[in-house]
């Protein structure tokens, strides 16, 4: 699977499933590969504290362990996108890549959630290695999925539904995830109560199931044929084009800033339980973010038909830092409350998203026009580039709140301790959108035509 390989293509895959087909296999994919993702980013820290039991001083290393990994793994996403940038196969260069990668992400999916019941130093090390493995395996299944959607769907109007269906339905994973696999994990501990081998089961089911639905892509999805996405590339090429590609870079820019849109994921199931002392508050908060998700997401194509994404960036940046803002303001002590600004705040974050990926893909368009260069590896390696580090800087953020907190499962909680946490999870966020929303100020496409074109 190198830049050396060409075998053109096979008489399966000129006979192309209809767009209809493709759509849904690759929504299909998605909600698998979703299904994983939120299971690691929602309960990771909490299966850690919880069920693993680390102290505060394990879970600071966590923190590092995590952030360090995601910074060398999102690095890594170029690379990767440049060697699918320069492979060629029979089955073009994109989904052999989705083929041989959902294996090691399902078990290494798995092995988070088995960390061995001995000293912490052994736990440490064990969680290190399996984490940094993980991210790699993700990085090689998740940067040819966004690839497939840009080069599968080249007429703007049905790449932004797509993109909006795929954003959706990964809320609904994340709803799926958020609520059932508590549920799961204790019906699977075959106890009276929720216990770590529980969690075991739980995860390695959904890791099975998740990349069982991800293969969709490769079996019912084929990449676009153009002179542009035959030609071999350099990495010289490659990294000049990308470089070349300003709009690319501001929402780059723009994505990272905004990390803070994702602080509540990281740390939601962890501020509930000193909150309201229930893990199974958490169901309401998940509920709130993913109804909000899933309403903006099959609502963003029809906003993006009146608005450009830029505005709509713009918008949802500011929109996000007010909802914020007036969270902490209204405080948690009503949970009802909470759910609304929680529910807001999803709706902000699903324009995003969806815009986002549209704006990646039309800058990935507008180089190929001025240059001849087709690079989607690479430059959709820069929406998962940016996806890792958003997810890096809010789990390091939150997790140098815990500690500053002094939180850790037997502490005594008190209110001094949960406004720490909580104003991690409101004014953080906050200041994180304004920022967000300066390099989209930035975003033009190359020519006024093509701009035009972003409004389908």
């Amino acid at each position: 699977m190198t830049g050396t390989l060409d075998l053109g293509p096979s008489a399966a895959d000129q006979r192309a499933p209809s767009p209809r087909a493709q759509t849904v296999a690759i929504v299909t994919a998605g909600f698998g590969q979703n299904l994983i993702l939120t299971t690691v980013t929602t309960f990771i820290t909490v299966y850690l504290l919880q069920y693993a039991h680390f102290s505060t001083g394990a879970i600071a290393v966590v923190t590092g362990i995590i952030t360090i990994s995601k910074v060398i793994d999102a690095i890594s996403d170029p690379l990767v996108g440049s060697l699918i940038d320069m492979t060629r196969t029979r089955w073009g260069k994109l989904r052999p890549f989705v083929l041989f990668s959902a294996a090691p992400v399902a078990v290494t999916t798995a092995l988070l959630f088995a960390v061995p019941d001995t000293d912490q130093t052994t736990q440490l090390v064990f969680f290190g290695v399996v984490f940094f493995v993980w991210g790699i395996a993700y990085t090689f299944c998740d940067v040819p999925l966004w690839g497939l959607i840009g080069s599968a769907f080249s007429e703007p109007g049905r790449r932004n539904r797509v993109v909006s269906l795929v954003r959706a339905f990964g809320a609904i994973s994340l709803g799926i995830a958020t609520l059932g696999l508590p549920q799961i994990a204790h019906l699977l501990s075959f106890a009276g109560q929720t216990t770590a081998a529980g969690w075991s089961r739980s995860v390695a089911l959904i890791a099975v199931v998740g990349m069982g639905l991800y293969l969709m892509a490769f079996f019912r999805v084929r990449e676009k044929e153009s002179p542009a996405a035959r030609e071999r590339l350099s990495f010289r090429q490659l990294f000049r084009t990308l470089f070349q590609n300003t709009p690319l870079l501001m929402v780059l820019l723009g994505s990272v800033l905004g990390f803070g849109r994702f602080i509540v994921q990281a740390g939601g199931a962890v501020f509930v339980v000193i909150a309201y002392g229930d893990e199974g508050a958490f169901t309401l908060v998940g509920a709130g973010i993913i109804a909000g998700l899933v309403a903006s997401s099959f609502a963003t194509p029809a906003l993006l038909r009146r608005w450009s994404g830029r505005t709509l960036m713009i918008a949802s940046s500011v929109l996000g830092a007010v909802v914020y803002v007036a969270m902490y303001l209204a405080g948690f002590e009503n949970i009802y409350v909470l759910l609304v600004f929680i529910t807001l705040s999803g709706i902000s974050l699903g324009v995003f998203s969806v815009c986002q990926a549209t704006m990646i893909a039309d800058s990935v368009d507008d180089i190929e026009e001025r240059t001849g260069v087709r690079n989607d590896g690479i430059s959709f390696a820069t929406l998962t580039f940016s996806a890792k580090i958003m997810n890096a800087l809010a789990v390091l953020v939150f997790g140098i709140v815990i500690v500053a907190a002094c939180y850790q499962d037997g502490v005594e909680i008190t209110p001094a301790l949960q406004n720490t946490i909580f104003l991690g999870i409101t004014l953080v966020p906050a200041v994180s959108c304004l920022l967000s929303a300066i390099p989209f100020l930035f975003y033009r496409l190359g020519t006024p035509d093509r701009d035009a074109t972003f409004r389908p």
